[in-house]
């Protein structure tokens, strides 16, 4: 049974959401600051992260951080009643897996959640050597990719480790400066034409391999697999 975290101040929130969610089959447990989430994270197993920003003590977007910075990749949905560009860009960009406006409809919110978990387990691998998601498959022992069971042509180190990174966190969003220094292992110093040019002809390998898009462009932020 999927376990869900439901971190939100609001009692009436909380207690609706759990009891929605539970109807629906997940198991869930409930936080309502910033510090609590994190208190729970570490002694507790859960699958997935619903996700207040307007929290007392840690807001949602420290608590988000905090999250990723520990290699923690679980899908964490934001439930928020911020509904602006800037607030829904600014929590993509630092590991959010999707966003929900509030007032909310709880089947959307069921539905999303769905979205997040198939993806994981669509995303777990058989052996640590090899990893797969949406017909990419990264063999990380011999340095091979295949799409859709077709050879892509051979990758460059730093468009291998994109892809890599890509690929294991299926529907996040990575901004140009995240996937920089994950592929070229040093600070990101604001320039965008390396990896631009990089990012370019690791499409153009992968479509050589079989005609369709892989990566989307996330306009304003920056790449996630589809």
């Amino acid at each position: 049974m999927d376990r869900i975290l439901i971190v939100d101040d609001d009692n009436s929130i909380n207690l609706m959401l759990k009891e929605a969610l539970e109807r629906e089959g997940f198991a869930c447990g409930q936080a309502y600051s910033g510090s609590e989430c994190i208190l729970m994270l570490r002694v507790e197993h859960f699958d997935l992260v619903l996700l207040d920003l307007s929290l007392p003590g840690k807001t949602g977007e420290e608590v988000l951080r905090e999250i990723r910075e520990n290699g923690n990749h679980m899908p964490v949905i934001v439930v928020s009643a911020k509904d602006d560009l800037d607030s829904k860009v600014d929590v993509l960009s630092i590991g959010a897996d999707d966003y929900v406006t509030k007032p909310f409809e709880i089947k959307e919110v069921t539905a999303r959640i769905r979205v997040q978990l198939r993806k994981l387990a669509d995303a777990k691998t058989e052996t640590k050597d090899q990893i797969s998601y949406g017909g990419i498959v990264l063999d990380r022992e011999r340095f091979i990719v295949t799409a859709d069971g077709k050879d892509v042509p051979k990758l460059t180190r730093q468009e291998f480790r994109i892809l890599e990174l890509l690929v294991q966190n299926p529907s996040r969003v990575f901004s140009k400066d995240a996937i920089y220094e994950y592929a070229w292992q040093e600070p990101y110093v604001g320039e965008t034409k390396t990896l631009d040019v990089h990012m370019s002809n690791l499409r153009k390998k992968l479509k050589a391999a079989n005609d369709r898009e892989y990566i989307e462009t996330i306009w304003g932020i920056g790449y996630r697999m589809l």
